[in-house]
């Protein structure tokens, strides 16, 4: 469980700089092209953030002559964006369940080795017929080993748990802002509050990303 718990702190922390670095890239290429697409050509392919623009723009652009032309265009890039940040906040939360879950397990395992550990020394006593401390002392330190590797387990899980939500959270705002300000240009054809606006806006999301 330990090992486990550590790969997926390790990975889930790896994403996250990832995204880090995409939404940096964001502000000083993304807003500052001429145009979206040659916004989106300026991020790598398989970025999370160029493929949210891509879903927004295929959304613009593969409405008129279909079943979804009966949804209006803004409701329909709408949900499309949102869609697709789902996708990438669904990917943040992989593997953050298996953390609650070892932090929440690992205690009531050491637990259970505390108690094994008090019953062998009982047993102990109870076959000697008294209770001398040659025969208490090895199976209670064996009990409060394994207390102490299930807090040793636990404790680490529980701590990145709370410490990758908590950056999750801020990942998620900083999508979420990132959409909606694609959502503004591809319903509108202009940036919001027009392009030093735009900037701005994606500036401030990066810095906030980056704390």
């Amino acid at each position: 469980m330990s090992l486990a718990s550590w790969y997926v702190m390790l990975t889930k922390l790896w994403d996250q700089r990832k995204l880090k670095q995409s939404a940096r890239v964001v502000e000083k290429q993304f807003w500052s092209a001429p145009s979206i697409k040659d916004g989106v050509d300026r991020l790598k392919k398989g970025d999370d953030f160029r493929g949210i623009a891509e879903d927004g723009l295929r959304a613009a652009s593969h409405h008129d002559g279909r079943l979804t032309d009966r949804i209006d265009l803004n409701e329909w890039i709408t949900m499309s964006l949102q869609r697709a940040v789902e996708q990438v906040n669904s990917k943040l939360h992989n593997g953050l369940g298996l953390l609650a879950t070892v932090g929440s397990v690992a205690p009531f395992v050491g637990l259970f080795g505390t108690v094994w550990g008090i019953l062998g020394a009982l047993v102990n006593i109870g076959v000697a017929g008294q209770a001398s401390i040659d025969k208490v002392a090895g199976p209670v330190g064996e009990a409060l080993i394994m207390t102490a590797i299930g807090l040793f387990v636990a404790v680490p899980a529980v701590m990145g748990y709370n410490w990758l939500l908590g950056r999750n959270k801020v990942i998620q705002d900083a999508l979420r802002n990132y959409a909606s300000d694609l959502h503004a240009y591809l319903v509108s054809g202009a940036r919001v509050g027009g392009e030093s606006g735009g900037a701005r806006a994606a500036g401030a999301k990066a810095s906030a990303i980056g704390k």
